[in-house]
């Protein structure tokens, strides 16, 4: 996904380095996207991720809310409470839900179980890079 992002030379939008992360924001930087890190704490010097820009929030987890709004899309690949907290917000903000199928927590478990009835926003699994190319398509943004 991130080299993905960076052949497009999109930008990538990353939160606090989970290995996930980490190597979303690697890949697509190496390949050329630009890639901002959203801090929860307040350091200047952190190491979040690899990045070209830090931003150090110093909101702690209501960061979450900013990172869920950064993007045309939020990716969800895994993800535990944290990931939740940016998929609702995302959700009540109409954001898209691209989801990684097979890579477990909320990735796996979100068709079947949105955040509300509300339908907010399209939720869209993909498990190959052809896939997700197909759901950016379908959303315009391909």
């Amino acid at each position: 996904m991130g080299r993905f992002v960076g052949g497009k030379k999109w930008t990538l939008v990353a939160s606090d380095g989970s290995a996930v992360t980490r190597a979303a924001a690697e890949a697509a930087q190496k390949a050329g996207a630009l890639v901002i890190a959203l801090s929860t704490d307040d350091n200047i010097g952190s190491e979040a991720c690899p990045c070209d820009v830090l931003i150090p929030t110093g909101m702690g987890d209501a960061r979450n809310l900013v990172h869920a709004l950064a993007g045309d899309v939020v990716v969800v690949i895994g993800g535990r409470a944290g990931t939740m907290s940016e998929v609702c917000l995302a959700w009540m903000h109409k954001r898209p839900l691209l989801l990684l199928a097979g890579s477990g927590g909320w990735s796996d478990r979100l068709l079947v179980a949105p955040p509300d009835e509300r339908a907010s926003a399209p939720i869209l699994p993909w498990s190959s890079i052809v896939e997700l190319e197909a759901a950016l398509a379908s959303l315009g943004l391909a």
